[in-house]
């Protein structure tokens, strides 16, 4: 092999090498998949299926994790029609074993290059048979946003009527969060798109709060959080917080982008506010304030009925 040859070859070789370690490291259950067939597998995923040292799933037939032949061939349908208007599949899926056992799985796939939707697709694989079950029963339903999987309107005033006129000397706040201008963002994107945007939204916001506070989606593009054991000063600050990380998240869903900000309400639980509704009243009255004077910004309600700049 020439000097040149052997110069291109190696950063190929490099890359192969790195794929591989990935694969083989990684905590995932990643697959590539061309042609219906699996080309590459991570060790995880090989595992997730039953299979192992003795045997590798590279190769084989993507028919074989699928519990019938109409399954595995719808599966391949919605994934090509999803790929052609630019969307990845996302979904849950009944998935069977080596050894026949069926587990239901989330399947999110990607084309590895947009601009060959047809091509190879990039498949990762969640087990997610514990949490459909739980989703699946009654309270849970009851309870959760079947969006964005947040609690809803219905929990969140349950979960806050147990502060409202209580004793307890710590104190509690809310805030109320709406996304600016949500619907021109995901305009002509599409039901699934714009879901998809908020299941996101609502994930990134609880990452960004403790495991105490309770994020939820009262309607629409309209959020809530409950922060226990958080008095105004500190509720300015984590709304400042939160207004920043939605001005600094990018909506990505497949070829479809967008960007968006949010207004945000801060109330802290006082004796003035002796309901439920005059609390919720009181954040979203400050969450209005805050879309008037541009979005992007926080105010404090204040019971007087003034309101407090904070940023924006």
């Amino acid at each position: 092999m020439s000097p040149a040859a052997s110069a291109a070859a190696a950063p190929a070789d490099f890359t192969a090498a790195r794929l591989r370690a990935l694969l083989t490291r990684a905590p995932a259950a990643i697959a590539f998949v061309a042609g219906q067939r699996f080309e590459v597998v991570s060790d995880e995923f090989n595992h997730l299926f039953g299979f192992g040292d003795d045997s590798d799933l590279a190769g084989q037939g993507t028919r074989v994790i699928h519990t019938t032949e109409p399954a595995h061939a719808g599966l391949h349908e919605r994934a090509a029609a999803a790929f052609a208007a630019g969307r990845p599949l996302d979904e849950e899926i009944e998935y069977v074993k080596r050894d026949g056992h069926r587990f239901w799985g989330r399947l999110q796939a990607t084309p590895v290059h947009w601009d060959a939707p047809a091509g190879e697709a990039l498949w990762l694989v969640e087990d997610v048979t514990a949490a459909r079950a739980q989703r699946l029963q009654p309270t849970w339903t009851a309870r959760h946003d079947t969006v964005t999987e947040l609690a809803n309107r219905r929990e969140f005033e349950r979960r806050l009527s147990e502060h409202v006129g209580s004793r307890r000397s710590e104190p509690v706040s809310v805030l109320w969060l709406d996304v600016d201008r949500f619907a021109d963002a995901v305009n002509g994107l599409g039901t699934s798109v714009g879901d998809h945007f908020l299941y996101g939204l609502g994930q990134m916001l609880t990452a960004k709060v403790r495991a105490s506070d309770l994020v939820a989606r009262l309607e629409d593009d309209h959020f809530a959080l409950l922060l226990p054991d958080c008095d105004q000063h500190y509720a300015q600050i984590i709304a400042e917080k939160l207004r920043a990380a939605v001005a600094g998240y990018r909506l990505h869903w497949g070829l479809h982008r967008a960007r968006v900000k949010a207004s945000l309400g801060v109330v802290q639980i006082q004796p003035s506010l002796a309901s439920v509704d005059a609390v919720l009243g009181g954040a979203a009255l400050a969450c209005t304030e805050a879309k008037a004077a541009g979005g992007d910004s926080v105010r404090v309600f204040v019971p007087a009925g003034g309101y407090e700049e904070l940023a924006g």
